[in-house]
């Protein structure tokens, strides 16, 4: 945009008279390019307007073209950038710095009143809804941040410094001016006041924008569209919010999807989200958060890689003091249709719920695991997800769906489904069974669990399950560490390749909704903020770094459990002892693996084709099965199962090999 503004000359003035246009005062209208004045028509201007050049136009869909100017509009106190077109302004326009190159057409109002800050410091009451763990949301609000802002009120020093870090963020945003960006396209809207969008978000069709940011930019634009209401709001980098969504007091992540007259209040949702045709009140959605259904309600709940089935519902209502309770679906848990939850309760990671639950269960320790409900009891499957095709398929498709183009990432998202945080719960969930087992007889029907039951099959189950995978992840973290080693190492060196390097990484794990992390790393890290030595950016960089060392610090957390796990401490290991844990690791792996083909092949038994060729015979159903769905030995995800069997087989063989070499 030019600097080189200039007053109109009288006889300027005569010929926008002329073409139609008024002012109060012509003394507070600038110019930049008198050639353009020619591209103004039937416009009223009020207190300062600057408007730049216009030289360019668009071309529309359909291949319209409109030469960019103003026309039939009324601005009061605006600024318009080079090449940009303003059309057909019902109302008005106020207090507005418009960028170039930007196309507003079919608009009634769009104003910023006295001071605003753009959605900035807005308190959204997540997770309880009569308040008490308030996020005050922000530009720059990550996951990883608002998770400790939500969860860490024991720490209330933080908790103010943060707050107080957020307020002086929100504080340098305010402005008693609107900024529309550059490349910007808002068409057949509404009512926009006071809303700051960036550079080439694309809004058509929107009802209402009131006090929010819309943090487009050219890698990664926004979408807003046909009657989209959103109050208090901050809507990240490229997202999508259409079809009448409603959105009252939230946060919207990088790259979220919502749509289908989907309706949340008090509610964040981080990193590629999918929202639609149901509600979400006072939720802490975190990374890939996904929901379909026009009967899924989710509240006063957090989760993270979940998807809920249609008819999900969670109550909060339990004693008559109001909605005050809250309940936790740890990393990948889901729900199955028409599913209930009466909070309080938490959820395992990786666990499925089906049935309707009105008993406060926990079930942290014991991750993977079904809870069923049958005749009003919660019967609990310890592990079993471990070996279902759906689980293994959602932990391939998440780094697939993540959409996000901008390289300003604000989560932090870390994919693992076996790490640290989940094998640390399955230690503790075999101590769990087998005390369970021991407390009441290893011949007992069933046992007692935080109000469930488990059958005595499903604990043995639960404690093979979790050996196998303890096994695997242990398996894969010590191939990982020697697979540089030369052939024929000597036992020293195999000891000093596996030393650790990263200091940390012992002691407990924990998700901050995608950032699996040291608990004393993020402790440490949060101490630094409490006294004053972070900034927000300079947290959010702590986040980053501790996210990239995760590997690292993965290795010190498994170096101690060889020695409790297999009875070989690494300090003192051998090549024979490494070739053992090798072979167990690849009796696991094959073995899960095994499992988890036997439980693809369920989706193309005979039960699975009912519904299949409608007319027809058994050899017509088959036939119309294979033609829609595919044989299951062609099938893509079944390849890759037989192919990773081979590959880890190989990768295990190898390294004997190279352990040992003519002595295997």
């Amino acid at each position: 945009m030019s600097d080189l503004y200039r007053q109109l000359t009288g006889e300027q003035i005569s010929f926008l008279e002329s073409r139609g246009c008024r002012a109060d005062d012509w003394s507070t209208v600038y110019i930049t390019d008198p050639d353009s004045l020619r591209y103004v028509r039937d416009v009223r201007f009020s207190a300062t307007v600057r408007l730049g050049r216009f030289t360019g136009e668009f071309t529309l869909p359909g291949g319209i073209k409109k030469h960019s100017g103003i026309r039939n509009a009324t601005l009061h106190n605006v600024t318009v950038g080079d090449d940009s077109l303003i059309e057909n302004i019902s109302n008005y326009i106020a207090n507005y710095d418009i960028g170039s190159h930007s196309y507003i057409e079919n608009v009634d109002l769009l104003l910023t009143e006295e001071k605003c800050r753009f959605g900035n410091g807005v308190a959204v009451s997540v997770m309880n809804e009569t308040g008490g763990r308030e996020v005050r949301i922000f530009d720059r609000l990550s996951a990883q941040l608002a998770y400790v802002l939500c969860m860490y009120r024991h720490r209330k020093e933080l908790v103010d410094r943060l707050d107080s870090l957020i307020e002086e963020y929100a504080s340098r945003q305010e402005s008693e001016r609107g900024k529309i960006g550059d490349h910007v396209s808002i068409r057949n809207t509404r009512h926009i006041n006071g809303v700051k969008i960036g550079d080439y978000a694309v809004i058509s069709g929107v009802s209402r924008l009131r006090n929010g940011s819309v943090n487009s930019n050219a890698i990664a634009p926004v979408t807003i569209s046909h009657g989209v209401i959103a109050d208090d709001f901050i809507i990240s980098s490229g997202s999508n919010i259409s079809d009448n969504t409603c959105l009252e007091r939230c946060f919207v992540g990088q790259c979220c999807i919502m749509g289908h007259g989907y309706s949340a209040s008090d509610s964040l949702f981080f990193s590629n989200c999918q929202e639609e045709n149901g509600e979400a009140c006072a939720i802490f959605a975190g990374p890939f958060t996904v929901t379909h259904h026009k009967s899924t309600l989710l509240i006063a709940g957090m989760f993270s890689f979940m998807n809920a089935g249609s008819g999900s519902n969670q109550s909060n209502h339990m004693y008559k003091l109001g909605p005050i309770h809250q309940g936790i679906l740890e990393r990948g848990a889901k729900t199955a249709s028409d599913s209930y939850i009466l909070w309080p309760s938490r959820v395992g990671a990786f666990s499925l719920v089906m049935g309707r639950h009105v008993t406060h269960s926990d079930t942290s320790s014991l991750p993977f695991s079904y809870l069923i409900e049958q005749q009003n009891t919660t019967y609990l499957v310890p592990g079993v997800n471990l070996r279902s095709v759906g689980t293994i398929r959602d932990a391939q498709k998440w780094p697939r769906r993540d959409a996000r183009r901008d390289p300003d990432r604000l989560d932090c998202i870390n994919y693992n489904l076996l790490s640290p945080y989940t094998i640390q719960k399955m230690f503790r969930g075999i101590g769990l069974l087998e005390s369970l087992q021991d407390a009441s007889g290893k011949l007992s029907d069933i046992y007692s669990y935080h109000s469930t039951k488990i059958r005595n099959s499903s604990l043995q189950g639960g404690i093979r399950y979790y050996r196998t995978a303890i096994t695997k992840f242990l398996g894969n973290s010590i191939i990982k560490r020697l697979e540089n080693l030369p052939a024929n190492a000597s036992d020293a060196l195999i000891r000093e390749t596996l030393k650790p390097g990263c200091p940390a990484g012992e002691g407990e794990w924990v998700d901050l909704s995608g950032l699996i992390a040291p608990k004393k790393a993020v402790s440490d890290l949060l101490d630094r903020v409490e006294r004053g030595e972070l900034t927000l950016e300079g947290l959010g960089e702590g986040f980053r770094a501790i996210h990239d060392y995760y590997y690292d610090a993965e290795w010190t957390w498994a170096y101690d459990k060889y020695a409790s796990f297999f009875g070989y401490p690494l300090e003192t290991v051998t090549a024979a002892q490494v070739v053992r844990i090798v072979d167990l690791w690849k009796e696991a792996v094959i073995g899960l693996d095994k499992e988890i083909y036997e439980d693809a092949r369920k989706e193309f038994n005979l039960a699975s084709m009912t519904g299949f060729g409608a007319d027809g015979d058994k050899q017509i159903k088959e036939r119309d099965f294979s033609e829609v769905r595919g044989g299951f030995e062609s099938n893509s995800f079944v390849k890759a199962v037989l192919e990773h069997i081979r590959v880890k087989e190989a990768l295990g063989n190898e390294l004997i090999s190279r352990l040992c070499g003519s002595k295997c």
